[in-house]
């Protein structure tokens, strides 16, 4: 069993005596949101930790937004997320939409893709321009990964979630062993390599 304060945020500035890990994972729909957050909470098991976990999706087979909450620690008692240490945006303008939900000290990472969720089209509304610096004047601290990039080059234009969580990862002490047995449970027997390819291609951002 790994030791518990292996997951205690390098870099997010995690209040230690509150010892829990707050992570929201962003996206829309066919982005692998749930997929994510399934591994992200089955490493964290791994490792030794409680883990609590929800998700709301609407609209996910359409491209509405879907958000997912992770929660890990020594004693987690609610999935439920205020503010979160991490947020992990698999779309600009959701991690725009959940920018305020970010601890002060928390560090959201950013896919740099843009997917016109379908409210926009519902309501006859265009895709905002200059995304990147509305996120800005939020004043959270951010990280663009140019992640759909990545995942091209690898052959593999939807494993950008598991980038996204290769990227997280580092940030986090949490295992590398963890994650690999993880992902190895989570994804389908055929799709385990090239998911740990992504894996190991986002932990080099």
């Amino acid at each position: 069993m790994e030791d518990r304060k292996t997951c205690i945020p390098q870099n997010a500035g995690q209040d230690i005596q509150e010892d829990i890990v707050s992570v929201l994972l962003a996206g829309v729909g066919g982005q692998g949101i749930i997929l994510a957050a399934a591994i992200l909470a089955e490493a964290a098991r791994l490792g030794g930790l409680e883990v609590k976990q929800s998700e709301i999706h609407g609209m996910s087979q359409r491209g509405g937004s879907v958000v997912s909450s992770v929660r890990l620690g020594r004693q987690v008692f609610s999935p439920t997320i205020d503010r979160a240490d991490f947020i992990v945006a698999l779309e600009k303008l959701e991690a725009l939409r959940y920018a305020h939900r970010l601890k002060k000290a928390g560090l959201m990472l950013i896919s740099d893709y843009e997917i016109a969720p379908v409210s926009l089209f519902t309501s006859k509304q265009q895709y905002p321009s200059h995304l990147e610096d509305k996120i800005a004047k939020t004043g959270v601290n951010c990280q663009l990964v140019d992640a759909q990039q990545a995942a091209c080059q690898i052959g593999h234009p939807k494993t950008v979630n598991v980038i996204m969580l290769g990227v997280l990862s580092r940030h986090m002490d949490l295992s590398l062993q963890c994650w690999l047995q993880s992902i190895e449970q989570n994804v389908p027997l055929k799709a385990v390599d090239i998911n740990l390819e992504a894996f190991r291609r986002g932990r080099q951002y």
